[in-house]
């Protein structure tokens, strides 16, 4: 590993909860195995202004961004790259002698990713649980690139819901509408859908057991795709799975992603194969030390009985 010096160049991710994160371990391997003078932290905040001011004042090279602070980051910015600023949301950051632009690399891995599962949203019907950073990100260019026949928002904050269908209708052009997502919807509106798109943290670890979708309402015409990457399979696919169902994870819309965001911070192609190992290997430690949480936990309860 290279000596970390003042010339080192700084990169991180800015975000909360960040206990889940593979950007650092697939980052600092990749500047590794392509021997550059870069190091990748993790910065866990809860307000993403100072966090950016410091990124100017300390002079750090990039900023992956994720929950929550996908849009908030974006009064902070200089300036935003024209699809980053259609989606109004990024999920990347870099500084260039003090100027700081915002882009926004989930949208495209993500359709990378569906291809690659064999899901095409081209004319189909699709719903979408969530109206945060990554459901923009996704429905921009779903809409701009694949357009669906319709798209259907079910979101929890009114009013993030409310102004993701205002852009995208004025935006786009696309055929979409919003709801509350609740059961009521979900048994409304999952039974005449194609594809189901899950872009909420629900699932994520360390709650893998989580789902926003009732098992009985996977039915056969169904494909299903979740932007969480850790764990691989959440509960929501586990089920799809079991029903027989073609299935997406996010693990590849997450390398993806990342392969775009390192080429911007050093300018050089990222090593994918690595980077897809590395996530690996992440997946497999923290689904053992679940494992072995849960089998604690089970004996303990088994000794107080």
């Amino acid at each position: 590993m290279l000596a970390i010096t003042p010339k080192t160049r700084v990169c991180g991710i800015i975000g909360k909860p960040l206990g889940h994160s593979l950007s650092p371990a697939i980052h600092n391997a990749s500047f590794q195995e392509k021997n550059l003078d870069f190091v990748y932290l993790a910065f866990e905040v809860d307000d993403p202004g100072p966090a950016v001011q410091g990124m100017r004042a300390l002079k750090i090279r990039g900023l992956s961004v994720t929950i929550p602070h996908k849009t908030a980051v974006i009064p902070f910015l200089d300036e935003i790259e024209g699809v980053a600023r259609k989606i109004g949301a990024v999920n990347t950051i870099i500084n260039d002698q003090g100027r700081l632009t915002g882009y926004n690399t989930d949208g495209t891995a993500a359709l990378r990713a569906l291809r690659e599962a064999g899901i095409e949203t081209r004319e189909k019907s699709v719903l979408v649980l969530g109206s945060g950073g990554a459901a923009r990100a996704l429905t921009f260019n779903l809409a701009m690139k694949s357009p669906p026949a319709s798209l259907k928002i079910l979101g929890v904050i009114p009013d993030e819901l409310k102004n993701l269908v205002q852009d995208l209708r004025e935006k786009t052009g696309v055929k979409v509408s919003g709801d509350p997502l609740e059961e009521s919807t979900l048994n409304r509106f999952l039974p005449e859908s194609e594809i189901l798109l899950q872009t909420t943290p629900v699932g994520m670890h360390p709650h893998p057991d989580q789902t926003l979708v009732p098992g009985g309402l996977l039915h056969p015409r169904l494909q299903v795709f979740d932007v969480i990457y850790n764990p691989r399979e959440t509960r929501l696919l586990r089920e799809a799975s079991a029903r027989g169902l073609s299935t997406a994870s996010g693990l590849a819309m997450f390398v993806y992603q990342a392969t775009d965001q390192f080429k911007m911070f050093t300018g050089e192609e990222a090593p994918l194969a690595l980077m897809r190992k590395i996530v690996l290997e992440g997946q497999e430690r923290i689904s053992s030390s679940n494992a072995k949480a849960q089998s604690s936990n089970k004996f303990q309860k088994t000794k107080k009985i």
